[in-house]
């Protein structure tokens, strides 16, 4: 086995080029990747730069009391929402008795921010018993009796749902146009002239408004709600946002959906199933198919079931009565129909979205409801609250450190602080392109805490080099040469490199998932910056001093060096002996090890 690790080790002595080859295309490709999105500086937080601040005002019209209890969970809700990763330097605050401030720093996109703070995100499962559409729309007259059914029959705003035992899934391709909302909407079924669209025409079973009065008892024969049905008009959008108003999970009501700019009116039963029983939502993008992005839903184990239970009840309807609307905040933003029961807690919500629709979409499902809505009383824009000066004080504070860090470095270690000083070069190089490229990718801004941050990552990067620099320095005290004290010092230093990097590493984690706002800011700098401690040292410093080490001016230890064997006190240079190979052989010969 010791054959093999040498030829290994020589290999790696002999190519240094490589590493230090692919380190430096990384930073090309990553500075390319700069440039080419435009976003060639970090983004700034609020402290920094300025942004938007918006107040909410809480509305006690959901049947939760307005309390400290309910806004502090508003407050969290909120805040995950706008700034899930904890980098975006997002800022929610509960202030008063029934007011919440929201800041956004400059650069994040603050009318998607205001739709994500303010929606209470209530999510239901309602059966359908009628639907039909409203405005110029419904007064325009069928082709012929039998097109007229399957066309009553199909104006719901989603794909169709097949039960399939594991998932429920999308069955034609979404065309369709966003809501008022910015939520998307499919007319798959409108598309989609299944075979149990057709039967249920020639059976006579026509899916219109008439047959509401089969779902009479799901409304309770409630008279006033099927008058409001039947005088609904959802192309004005006054009468939309007041259609469900104040209407309870167990009671049946009226709500409004759209596709291909056509809105539809429908006659709903009582909840089935809420949002509370999805356990997680995910935007995805569809690879296989043409659905498109999409929103994946997994549910609860009582979600399941309730789920399971419902679609088997409305699979034995004809149309529209084996729909099941899905409600977002009053909204139906699909209405599949069900062919049989749908088990195993999963299903999907389809139609022509847009990325950050379908994200913004899985994003408030996955961190729930608001236990309050709110009322936007006032949109203002901010200026920073530190500025210029404090951020030129911040660099200025990191300046006189590096400062101060390199004059060590070449006090101590003279010829060696290039190497450290490249090093250094580099490592801030990846730092700045991917603040830079996080910005748009993830959110990330950084503030005040993220530069204390990185200043604190320069003395953890010296001390790396540090490290190395002395375990080759003891190796040469013990009387090698340069060439294989920077190979054994490899190993030794290593170790300790990682050890020192991971601890590190660890209580910056531990820091950015027990803490919230700017500290977080703080911890995710400290992190990333640890992180490309080790890429540097390892790509980037070790190969550089493999190569210096066949320079003669380090090699022959030139005092100025810092690798003078003369100025640090080495021993004579080790020698090894070979043992005679037989009786009466010659006197002992010698070799430097």
């Amino acid at each position: 086995m010791a054959a093999p690790k040498k030829g290994r080790s020589a290999s790696a002595q002999s190519k240094p080029g490589r590493s230090l080859a692919l380190i430096l295309i990384a930073i090309v490709g990553l500075t390319g990747g700069m440039f080419a999105s435009g976003h060639t500086t970090p983004r700034l937080g609020i402290d920094l730069a300025g942004g938007t601040s918006i107040t909410l005002e809480a509305k006690a019209d959901q049947g939760s009391a307005i309390n400290k209890a309910n806004l502090d969970t508003a407050v969290d809700i909120m805040n995950r929402r706008v700034n899930g990763l904890g980098v975006s330097e997002a800022e929610v605050q509960r202030q008063g008795d029934r007011n919440i401030i929201v800041n956004i720093p400059k650069g994040t996109n603050s009318e998607e921010a205001r739709q994500q703070v303010g929606t209470t995100a209530k999510l239901y499962f309602r059966p359908v018993l009628s639907q039909e559409p409203t405005g110029s729309a419904a007064a325009t007259p069928s082709p012929s009796a039998s097109a007229s059914g399957a066309s009553s029959a199909s104006p719901s705003p989603s794909a169709s749902a097949s039960g399939t035992g594991e998932k429920a899934t999308s069955s034609t391709s979404p065309s369709a146009s966003p809501t008022a909302q910015g939520r998307a909407v499919t007319d798959g079924l409108k598309a989609d002239a299944t075979p149990s669209a057709s039967a249920g025409s020639k059976t006579g079973s026509s899916p219109s408004p008439s047959a509401a009065p089969s779902g009479g008892a799901s409304t309770g024969g409630n008279a006033a709600l099927q008058a409001k049905y039947a005088t609904l008009d959802c192309s004005k959008e006054a009468v939309r946002t007041k259609a469900g108003e104040g209407v309870k999970p167990g009671d049946a009501t009226v709500a409004c959906g759209e596709v291909d700019k056509v809105w539809y009116k429908y006659l709903l039963g009582p909840a089935a199933v809420d949002g509370t029983d999805v356990k997680k939502a995910q935007a995805v993008f569809d690879t296989q198919g043409a659905a498109g992005w999409q929103v994946n839903m997994t549910f609860t184990s009582g979600g399941a079931k309730k789920f399971s239970t419902i679609t088997g009840q409305l699979a034995q309807n004809q149309r529209p009565q084996n729909e099941f609307a899905i409600v977002l905040d009053g909204d139906v933003v699909s209405s599949p129909y069900v062919q049989n029961a749908i088990t195993g807690g999963q299903a999907q919500i389809s139609g022509s979205f847009k990325q950050d629709e379908a994200q913004s979409l899985a994003n408030m499902l996955s961190y729930g409801a608001l236990p309050l809505s709110f009322k936007e009383q006032s949109v203002t824009t901010v200026t920073a609250a530190l500025g210029g000066d404090q951020l030129h004080a911040g660099l200025l504070a990191g300046a006189i450190g590096l400062a101060l860090v390199v004059l060590y470095l070449v006090a101590y270690y003279r010829g060696l602080s290039l190497i450290a000083m490249a090093s250094l070069l580099v490592s801030a190089a990846l730092t700045y392109v991917i603040m830079a490229l996080l910005g748009p990718a993830i959110g990330f801004a950084l503030n005040l805490p993220a530069v204390c941050g990185a200043i604190v990552a320069i003395g953890i990067t010296a001390d790396s080099f540090i490290v190395y620099f002395e375990r080759v320095r003891d190796e040469i005290r013990e009387g090698r040469t340069l060439r294989p004290a920077v190979e054994r010092a490899w190993p030794r230093a290593r170790r300790t490199i990682l050890v020192s990097d991971f601890v590190s590493f660890l209580a910056a984690a531990v820091l950015f998932i027990v803490t919230v706002g700017k500290v977080q800011g703080f911890a995710f700098t400290l992190g990333l910056t640890t992180v490309l401690d080790v890429v540097v040292v390892f790509f980037f410093t070790k190969p550089l001093m493999t190569l210096i080490a066949r320079r003669k001016f380090f090699a022959n230890g030139h005092k100025w060096s810092g690798l003078d064997p003369k100025g640090l006190g080495a021993k004579p240079p080790i020698r090894r002996t070979r043992r005679p190979s037989g009786p009466g052989a010659g006197p002992v010969e010698t070799k430097e090890a």
